[in-house]
């Protein structure tokens, strides 16, 4: 494999000229900000900054979208991104299912993500679905795209957390609606069999888009040839898929070692907003949703003490760092008014959805179906709808053909 060198062609610098300074903030975020949390909270709170680091960086370098990988393949038939995102997954239950049927990892607890298969979580996910469309971006690419220069993602990050809190209003009323108890493949089946019938199902949704791509187009889409080879890609992107799907598997894993559980996303967002309700004079501590143990400690809590939301600053400051290396990182505050409306609409369904829906792409979809749990699967399929409803809205707010977005735009 050949090696590039690193350096800009100015001082010797990592960073690409004009882009020094967004990446230097960044490192020294996360590692001054690894420091910090290390000797307030405990080394583990630092090293979830740092993981969370490396999730934005791999997000941003492989342009890992699944708001953009489901467009695709809805409008055009491409299913490169479905098939890296089950490439993903499969890595994961093979890593996850024997660790949670053990119970622990490293000698420490570890548990699933599981949740019951509810109302809300049809309904929350189909409403997840159209606001990845309209917002651009799903919960990790919301946080990633925003972290790597995209102002207009902003928009979507600040109504997704107002979405999430509003949510968290109403959540012992979806908790009422007809529900099924949690089912784990991890416990029904066993982690072998669990693991056969997840990996057979993978392979059915990938050799699927392989038909529909060679029925549309008579041969799959390969990737271009990237700009960068050996370590400089490495550093500046972009990353194939497939490294970037593989990359995430490992990774989650690592959050399993590090938090005892799946990585996850939304639940900072709503502390974000119960935190924003407060400052301004409401009692979000007096409704249901944050009287449960864990959430209300997490509440009265600095958010740097909340694992999700240190992980969530991570993936910013990761993807800044992405941007900043690739040359990417310039932000443009010059935003179409049904762009911003999209962005706005987009955050509520997002913050709402995921709420309801006990997670989002990443904490139910991702996390639940690594962790066994039918749930994710039932999450899939009313959002993949979501999504079908999503782009159908798309032509009101955007101006596009139907090829993919560009690096940096909405996944």
């Amino acid at each position: 494999m050949s090696s590039t060198p690193l350096a800009a062609p100015r001082g010797g610098s990592l960073f690409p000229a004009g882009a020094g300074g967004p990446g230097v903030l960044a490192a020294a975020a996360l590692l001054l900000g690894a420091l910090a949390l290390t000797l307030a909270y405990g080394p583990r709170q630092g090293a979830l900054l740092v993981l969370g680091g490396a999730l934005g960086l791999v997000l941003y370098h492989a342009a890992f979208g699944f708001t953009s990988a489901w467009r695709v393949f809805i409008l055009e038939g491409r299913g490169r991104g479905l098939r890296a995102q089950m490439v993903m997954l499969a890595l994961a239950v093979v890593l996850f299912f024997p660790v949670l049927a053990a119970g622990t990892l490293f000698g420490e607890p570890v548990r699933g993500l599981v949740s019951p298969l509810s109302t809300g979580v049809v309904v929350g996910a189909f409403l997840f679905g159209v606001g990845m469309q309209t917002g651009g971006g799903c919960a990790s690419g919301t946080l990633f795209t925003a972290g790597g220069g995209n102002a207009r993602m902003l928009v979507t990050l600040l109504f997704f957390v107002i979405g999430s809190v509003v949510a968290t209003r109403h959540f012992d009323w979806w908790l009422g609606l007809p529900s099924l108890p949690p089912v784990s493949l991890v416990e029904t089946l066993g982690p072998t069999a669990g693991i056969a019938v997840s990996l057979a199902l993978f392979a059915a949704i990938a050799a699927a888009t392989v038909l529909v791509e060679r029925r549309r187009h008579g041969a799959l889409e390969r990737e271009a040839a990237p700009a960068h080879r050996g370590l400089a890609r490495f550093a500046r992107g972009p990353w194939p898929l497939v490294a970037g799907a593989v990359a995430l598997a490992l990774l989650n894993f690592a959050t399993l070692a590090l938090a005892g559980r799946p990585w996850g996303i939304t639940s900072a967002l709503a502390l974000w907003g119960a935190k924003g309700a407060q400052a301004l004079g409401l009692a979000p501590q007096t409704w249901a949703y944050w009287q449960t143990p864990a959430n209300a400690e997490a509440l009265q809590s600095s958010v740097f003490a909340d694992v999700t939301s240190v992980m969530d600053f991570g993936i910013i400051a990761g993807a800044m760092l992405a941007a900043a290396l690739a040359g990417r990182f310039a932000p443009s505050l010059r935003i179409p008014l049904r762009s911003l409306a999209a962005a706005a609409l987009g955050g509520l369904l997002l913050g709402y959805g995921a709420r309801i829906a006990y997670g989002c792409n990443i904490g139910a979809y991702f996390s639940g179906i690594a962790s066994g749990s039918l749930h994710g699967w039932l999450w899939l399929v009313a959002a993949f709808a979501g999504n079908a409803v999503g782009v159908r809205l798309r032509p009101f707010f955007f101006r596009e053909g139907r090829a993919a977005p560009a690096r940096g735009d909405g996944h």
